[in-house]
């Protein structure tokens, strides 16, 4: 996967029914866009556009399509950043801030569902995914998805629209053996492949050691990685 550099993110929210931007801020590391919408009072609707790059001037901006909700500015809860099971750290060893933007794909044909598995170089090895990784300097997320989907499956998609944002926080390894203070910023995407073919990983010795398309009555018999388990279905949903 690529994406080795910090992300400059930042959450632009306008009022629905309206052009009013009525909130502006930079992603804190390890903050969640959508939660940091409602702690000023406003409700995420939808997730309009995702603009910029990373490595420009601006960086990788998120649009939101918000409503009011009433609440006031709420202190902020810091909360224990989880730390991944069994990790032994050296005596004052401290963890590399990282903050990683990465582009999704919920990508389906008339064969199923695109899942990837991950390999031994992951933490997580033997876990399906959905296909997608970190965005290169100079990238829009469309661009990455595209990139990344073929990478790791050989297949082009079509019509690539706009999800949401999930983002996981803790303190792990990276493959290198780097001890990362690690932030996922992850735009997940739904997406159509016209014309599915065997799918096949080009990124040999990445992330991803093998993809299937999986018909969507079979799901329950693959173990999905903690990032999307909990959402697939209801995105899944959002697009019938």
């Amino acid at each position: 996967m690529s994406g080795e550099d910090s992300a400059t993110l930042h959450v632009v929210a306008v009022e629905e029914g309206t052009s009013d931007v009525v909130a502006a801020l930079g992603l804190r590391h390890g903050g969640d866009p959508a939660q940091e919408l409602r702690r000023r009072g406003w409700t995420p609707v939808a997730l309009a556009d995702v603009t910029g790059t990373l490595g420009s001037a601006g960086g990788l901006t998120l649009h939101y399509v918000v409503r009011g909700s009433g609440a006031g500015q709420e202190p902020l809860l810091v909360e224990a950043v989880p730390t991944d099971p069994d990790l032994v750290r050296a005596e004052g060893e401290e963890p590399h801030v990282h903050q990683r933007a990465a582009a999704y794909g919920v990508v389906r044909s008339d064969r199923g569902l695109l899942l990837t598995s991950l390999s031994a170089t992951t933490n997580a090895p033997g876990l399906w995914t959905l296909p997608g990784g970190g965005l290169d300097p100079g990238e829009t997320v469309v661009d990455g998805l595209r990139r990344e989907v073929w990478e790791e499956s050989g297949q082009h998609l079509t019509r690539p629209r706009l999800l949401e944002v999930q983002t996981s926080h803790w303190v792990g390894r990276a493959p290198s053996g780097r001890l990362e203070d690690f932030h996922a910023v992850r735009v997940v995407f739904a997406a159509e492949c016209p014309e599915p073919t065997d799918p096949v990983v080009h990124d040999v010795g990445g992330s991803t050691d093998e993809v299937r398309w999986v018909p969507l009555e079979d799901l329950g018999r693959y173990d999905l990685s903690r990032s999307f388990a909990p959402h697939l279905q209801r995105w899944l949903d959002a697009e019938v």
